[in-house]
Formats: structure tokens, C-alpha cells, sequence
């Protein structure tokens, strides 16, 4: 059973330049070959985003600029990361209930997600992933 504990940091490698920073996504930088990509903007302060949990995606969030809180929560346990720095992102493992919130202005979030969309995969309702985690 997965738990907020398997969620976790992971920097990216960055190329230095002085004319500015190249951040690289290849290889194994990631535990995930990833098949889907999207990003969240223009999200206003007082919204949230996310709510929800999947049964099988993984899932990084990378703050490509500006900054956001992601409240993990595994049933058990509830942890709050803050992303703000564009060469670190934030692993999400399949089983955990998450909630985007406090976005700063201007803020980007970028999703790379280790399959395509599949609304079957997804675990709306807090209850139902209560019942999904006692299962398991």
C-alpha cells in the first residue's frame, strides 16, 4: 500500500549556462516513462486543484515558475509540500488523494503522467478512496 512517504522530490538535472538554465527530463531522471503531458495556469489564488487520487497513474509536478502547496494524503497520513523551484518536482504515486492549492500569480504547474487519460483510472469521491485503500 502506498503512503504520502513514497512521494517524493526528485531534482532534475540543470545545464548551466550564463545565458540561462537548461533543466533535462531523459533518461532516468524520472521512474516513469511518461506518456501524457499538461500543465496547469492561470489559476487563480483561492482555487484548488486536483482533489482526487488514481489507482494506477504516477504522476510529477513540476512549478516550471511561481509556486503551490500539494496536500498528499494516503488515508492515514496528510503531508503539504510547497513547490517553488523549477529543477525540483514532486513524484506522485498511484493511491494517494491529492489537492493543489495557494498558487502564487503567474504560476505553472507542468504534469508529466505515465499513461494517457483513462477516466476509469481516477478515484473522485474521498470516501471511495477510503474504501479503495481499505482493499488493498
Amino acid at each position: 500500500m502506498t503512503t504520502v512517504k513514497d512521494c517524493t522530490l526528485i531534482e532534475i538535472p540543470v545545464v548551466e549556462d550564463y545565458r540561462g538554465n537548461l533543466g533535462v527530463i531523459e533518461k532516468d531522471a524520472i521512474p516513469f516513462n511518461f506518456k501524457r503531458v499538461y500543465y496547469l495556469y492561470d489559476v487563480p489564488s483561492s482555487a484548488a486543484r486536483g482533489g482526487h487520487a488514481h489507482k494506477n497513474l504516477y504522476q510529477f509536478l513540476i512549478p516550471l515558475s511561481g509556486s503551490f502547496d500539494v496536500i498528499l494524503n494516503d488515508g492515514i497520513e496528510k503531508k503539504t509540500v510547497t513547490l517553488n523551484k523549477p529543477n525540483i518536482g514532486l513524484l506522485l504515486v498511484p493511491g494517494i488523494w491529492r489537492e493543489l492549492e495557494n498558487f502564487s500569480s503567474g504560476s505553472i504547474c507542468l504534469v508529466l503522467a505515465s499513461d494517457e487519460y483513462n477516466e476509469l483510472d481516477y478515484i473522485r469521491h474521498y470516501q471511495k478512496f477510503i474504501d479503495f485503500k481499505a482493499k488493498k
